[in-house]
């Protein structure tokens, strides 16, 4: 073959840097979102943060109103005839305590310098950095405060290593033991030095099986309460009939009627299945809403929330240099500084314009949502809201992920008011999140003693209008949770 040179015409699209980022902005979350602005702000000087006070007033203003206020608060202060005149002379210079300064503030440390900000003390004041511990650390202190002896101490130290976070011993005594090499331990040691352990804190703790950690709940109550006896039998001699929810059984060999068989269970309903979910070292995740909704005037309203990001501007002192810079490298790198700023800012722009346009699609179709809750939430799908504010559905998509809304009944994201719509007898539509709400109705009013069966909770919905199979039921009540009809079933 010879080689030749073509000409070929065509067309394709290429996206821009500015385009890349305005999609990765749109995308992220408001913690994400946070820390690309402060690595922004981090990385490039021609960024800074818009306070609000300076842009609302001018400094010559605020100080001539602080100045007034101040006299103000003077003259109404020397012409209060009540007030209470006190000298320094009437003020010791030592108040009498019965408790010395270092013994109550020993862990305060020094005091701060003066160039510190005491603005930001206050905000560590305020909001302490949390300091729990887990539940082997829990474990730990207690073992060190109990007097054991070096043998016990090395098979308490194998026995917490075994302990999950549910707080159950996940081995057998018998492997405990089978890990020490010494002949002279005994399974018993073994086993009195677990009995010791499952008198630690939290209670339940140590236990092998649920049955077992329900009754050392039981007998380490701090109280006796009237049915504390009867509570341990049945969790003793009838753990299987309770499990298997058989009441009529449990009435005949415990010999109780049923109000006194309602007292035990409840009694047993309170203890806590799970005793090492208690203590949990994870820290509290707060989700900060992106848009806001209120009514305001018979109009539902949405607004963009100022506390998810910090507004941004250029630096003018710095974007003013560029002209006064010498050399031609730092013109360079500051105009590349100045372009790369004005770029991130107009990417926030478009994120707010387009996360506030489909917040206000989505809540003019919702708005029997916000009216009446989830039993009137339509079907909505991705298309829908495409069409409407003329964006494609991908883009629709990056917007309502891992995006909240603060509305009157709740934070919710966005993608919690998308559903598929199943169809009605009338010809209609009816979103899966109303179907999901009338299922979570109808087994809240079933009657106790006889649940309703996934079959059953069809009928009364195909009776509304509604034509769903038993296995939409039975999905939609697995994903809330929800047990079937024969774990359901309990005394009235």
């Amino acid at each position: 073959m010879k080689q030749a040179l073509h000409l070929r015409l065509g067309q394709h699209l290429t996206m821009t840097p500015q385009l890349q980022q305005a999609i990765k902005l749109l995308q992220l979350s408001t913690l994400e979102l946070q820390t690309e602005i402060q690595e922004a702000l981090d990385s490039n000087m021609m960024l800074e943060v818009a306070e609000e006070h300076d842009e609302e007033t001018s400094p010559s203003e605020r100080s001539s109103s602080e100045a007034k206020t101040a006299d103000e608060n003077r003259e109404n202060s020397g012409s209060d005839d009540d007030s209470v005149n006190m000298s320094s002379d009437d003020i010791p210079n030592d108040l009498p305590v019965d408790s010395a300064w270092d013994d109550i503030y020993d862990s305060i440390g020094q005091p701060p310098s003066s160039g510190g900000s005491r603005e930001q003390e206050s905000r560590e004041f305020d909001y302490p950095e949390s300091s729990s511990e887990s539940l082997h650390e829990h474990l730990l202190w207690q073992m060190e405060l109990t007097p054991f002896s070096e043998v016990d101490h090395a098979i308490a130290e194998t026995i917490l290593d075994a302990i999950n976070d549910d707080g159950y011993l996940s081995v057998s005594i018998e492997d405990i033991h089978q890990a020490f090499d010494n002949e002279e331990i005994e399974l018993d040691e073994v086993e009195a030095v677990l009995h010791r352990i499952q008198n630690f804190d939290p209670p339940g703790v140590a236990a092998r099986n649920l049955q077992e950690t329900l009754l050392i709940q039981l007998k380490q109550l701090p109280f006796e309460p009237p049915w504390q006896d009867a509570a341990i039998d049945l969790i003793t001699h009838h753990f299987d009939y309770l499990a298997n929810r058989d009441y009529s059984q449990l009435m005949r060999r415990m010999k109780l009627t049923e109000d006194e068989l309602k007292e035990v269970v409840h009694l047993i309903q309170s203890l806590q299945p799970r005793p090492g979910s208690q203590i949990t070292s994870e820290k509290p995740e707060y989700i900060i809403p992106d848009v806001t909704v209120k009514k305001a005037k018979d109009k539902w309203v949405v607004e963009l929330n100022p506390d998810a990001a910090p507004k941004l501007r250029v630096n003018n002192h710095y974007a003013s240099l560029i002209k006064q810079v010498n050399s031609s490298s730092d013109s360079t790198y500051m105009k590349n500084q100045l372009q790369e700023a004005r770029w991130f800012i107009k990417s926030l722009i478009s994120r707010n314009k387009t996360l506030l346009k489909v917040a206000t699609c989505i809540v003019e179709r919702q708005q029997g949502f916000l009216e009446h809750g989830e039993e009137a939430m339509k079907a909505l799908v991705l298309h829908d809201v495409a069409e409407e504010v003329g964006m494609h559905e991908s883009t629709i998509s990056r917007v309502t992920t891992k995006k909240y809304m603060y509305t009157p009944r709740g934070i919710y994201e966005l993608k919690y008011f998308f559903s598929s719509h199943v169809s009605t007898a009338s010809g209609g539509e009816c979103s899966a999140t109303a179907i999901r709400a009338l299922i979570k109705k109808l087994v809240a009013a079933e009657i106790p003693k006889k649940p309703l069966s996934d079959s059953k909770i069809a009928t009364l919905l195909e009776e509304q209008g509604i034509n769903v199979a038993r296995r939409t039921v039975a999905k939609y009540r697995e994903a809330m949770g929800i047990p079937p009809s024969n774990e359901r079933k309990r005394l009235t």
